[in-house]
């Protein structure tokens, strides 16, 4: 019986050490977890009126619930930008946002948000700088959308810049895109969901529209090389359409990962492009059929005008031609 007990003891005693063995060899996995110099949530404001780790500029505005960039007007503008440099290689951006005007048929412009080298510059993009390096999530509601499209708006699309590619914005970036798809999220009363995920070289965009905490793939593109030591940020723009373009929150989460600062010098690039659109001039645009109609009734009106004027001088003349036989 005591044999038997030892053999047990013995046989615990492997399992036990197997079990330490296959532990230690195991790699650590760290917990993905909330960065708070990254991210903006609420409270927004600090008893000071500053907003903890961002500045902003241009139409920003603060409230308990939101930080609205523009209000539903037109040629607004405004953004806010991280001032912690960002040196985790692996990460994940959850933006919350909403997007609500009076417009029913024509709205715009759009928000867009950044990973970039540069930050404060106010520029055409959306608020914010062209030829600008690094990643842009652009968010695009403008209904009257520019030239030869494949899909509807409200649009999410990615673009990856070394600083030398131009925002077309008469072809609504469509040719220097890296990805997208469609997202209808504009006047829903509930607010809408982004998830942007950059690890190992891959982007990947996800999209909650209905509220139910359920993640859609927008688009997923490997190759993507993000340098290190570049700045989060948000902006937004209305021209001669407007809306309401609010955040409502943005958490950042480090992903497992070193935390280097090898990458900062990497310039930013993608191997995978769609299928690059040429600029082609929109064909000039055809009579609308009210216009045809004033152009036909204008020309009614004067030809009327012309026959009266006609008719008339055809009198006067009738009766000075019987004035000469007195």
């Amino acid at each position: 019986m005591e044999r038997l007990n030892l053999i047990n003891q013995c046989i615990a005693c492997i399992f036990i050490l197997q079990i330490t063995t296959c532990l230690a060899q195991r790699p650590i996995r760290e917990h993905n977890y909330n960065r708070r110099e990254h991210s903006l949530v609420k409270p927004f404001l600090t008893a000071g009126l500053s907003v903890p780790y961002w500045d902003y500029t241009g139409s920003v505005m603060f409230t308990q619930n939101y930080v609205r960039l523009t209000p539903d007007e037109q040629s607004m503008s405004g953004a806010i930008w991280n001032q912690i440099p960002c040196w985790n290689r692996n990460w994940e951006l959850f933006v919350d946002f909403k997007v609500a005007g009076r417009g029913k048929d024509l709205f715009g412009d759009g928000l867009a948000i950044w990973y970039a080298k540069d930050r404060m510059v106010v520029g055409p993009v959306f608020g914010s700088k062209d030829y600008f390096n690094g990643l842009a999530i652009i968010i695009d509601t403008y209904s009257n959308h520019n030239g030869p499209h494949n899909h509807q708006h409200p649009y999410i699309s990615a673009m990856i810049n070394n600083g030398t590619l131009h925002y077309d914005h008469d072809r609504d970036g469509t040719h220097t895109q890296l990805a997208g798809c469609e997202a209808r999220f504009r006047n829903v009363e509930h607010t809408t969901q982004i998830k942007i995920r950059y690890e190992n070289d891959v982007l990947s965009v996800f999209t909650d529209l209905e509220n139910k905490n359920e993640w859609k793939e927008c688009f997923s593109v490997d190759s993507v090389e993000l340098p290190t030591g570049y700045y989060f940020g948000a902006s937004a723009t209305t021209g001669d359409l407007s809306d309401n373009h609010l955040l409502n929150s943005m958490k950042f989460f480090e992903l497992e990962g070193a935390t280097t600062a090898e990458r900062a010098q990497i310039v930013p690039r993608a191997s995978k492009f769609e299928e690059p659109r040429e600029h082609v001039d929109d064909p000039k645009p055809s009579w609308s059929n009210l216009q045809i109609f004033v152009v036909l009734l204008l020309g009614m009106i004067g030809a009327v005008i012309c026959s009266i004027a006609g008719y008339m001088y055809y009198e006067k003349y009738q009766q000075n031609k019987k004035k000469r036989f007195y």
